[in-house]
C-alpha cells in the first residue's frame, strides 16, 4: 500500500467499522476450530495489525506476522502487536508443515502469482491446519481503495475456488459477505471516480454517526452472510485445508 495509506488505517483500524466488523467474522470463524491458545499461528500481510490485535484479545500466545512493508512491520512493532518478520507470501522463510492456523486477508490480490502464494500457504500449514483467507469480490467495485492498496484483481467466488484447488487446497466453506452495503460502495465508488475526489484512502469517508451505523449494519451482514450465502457482496471469505498428500 502507499505510506499514507498505511497511516489512514493505522488511525483507524482499532475502531473503524470495517475493521471492527472483520474482526468480529475472524473471530467467529476462528472459533468454530476451537485451538489451544499454544496454537502456532500465522498472519500474512499484517499492514497495521488488526489481525494481530483479533490474536491477541483471544487469548492466543503462540502468534506471529509476515510483511514485506517496513512501514507495516513498524506500525505494529509501534502498538505492541507481537513479532512481525518481513518477507514475501510466494516464498515464506518458514519451515514446512508449522502453523496450526494462517490468516491471509485481503492479500492473495496484492501479488502477481495468486496461486504461488496459495501454494506457500499450503506448504507450511500442518497437516490438519486450516487457512482463512479474504478477498476483495468482483472487478466492477474497483476503486479507490484498490488503486491505494495496490491490487492487482478483484475475484468471484468460482475463481477463489478454482485457485485453491489448483493450489492444493481444500475449501471447507466460502461465501460472500458485505452484501448488504454492495451497492452503495458501488455507487460511492463510482462518485469518487466521477468527481476525481483527493482521498489517501476510502476510509477517510466516515463520521462518528456514519461509524456506529455501519458497525450496526456490517455486524449483522456477517452474522448472516453464511447462512444466507447471498450471490455477491464486496468480500469473499474461504475457510481452508490441506487436500490429502
Amino acid at each position: 500500500m502507499d505510506s499514507q495509506t498505511y497511516v489512514v488505517e493505522s488511525q483507524v483500524e482499532q475502531n473503524h467499522w470495517w475493521f471492527v466488523g472483520r474482526r468480529k467474522l475472524f473471530r467467529k470463524t476462528v472459533e468454530k476450530l476451537h485451538l489451544s491458545a499454544e496454537a502456532k499461528i500465522l498472519d500474512i500481510g499484517t499492514s497495521t495489525g488488526t489481525n494481530l490485535r483479533l490474536l491477541r484479545d483471544m487469548g492466543f500466545v503462540n502468534f506471529l506476522g509476515l510483511d514485506s512493508n517496513d512501514d507495516a512491520i513498524r506500525w505494529c512493532a509501534e502498538k505492541g502487536l507481537g513479532i512481525v518478520s518481513k518477507g514475501d507470501i510466494c516464498a515464506m522463510p518458514f519451515e514446512d508443515s508449522l502453523f496450526d492456523l494462517v490468516l491471509a486477508t485481503d492479500i492473495i490480490e496484492h501479488v502477481d502469482d495468486d496461486i504461488q502464494a496459495l501454494r506457500e500457504i499450503r506448504r507450511v500449514l500442518t497437516p490438519h491446519g486450516r487457512a482463512i483467507i479474504t478477498v476483495p469480490a468482483f472487478q466492477s467495485l474497483w476503486g479507490l481503495q484498490d488503486e491505494v492498496g495496490h491490487h492487482k484483481r478483484r475475484y468471484t467466488r468460482r475463481e477463489v475456488l478454482e485457485k485453491l484447488e489448483k493450489a492444493g487446497l481444500q475449501t471447507c466453506e466460502s461465501y460472500y459477505f458485505n452484501y448488504i452495503l454492495f451497492f452503495p460502495i458501488w455507487i460511492a465508488r463510482q462518485l469518487i471516480r466521477i468527481f476525481n475526489l483527493r482521498l489517501k484512502s476510502e476510509n477517510q469517508v466516515n463520521s462518528p454517526l456514519i461509524n456506529s451505523v455501519l458497525k450496526i449494519v456490517f455486524a449483522l451482514d456477517t452474522a448472516c452472510a453464511g447462512i444466507l450465502h447471498v450471490p455477491f457482496g464486496v468480500s469473499i471469505i474461504a475457510l481452508i485445508g490441506r487436500n490429502s498428500d
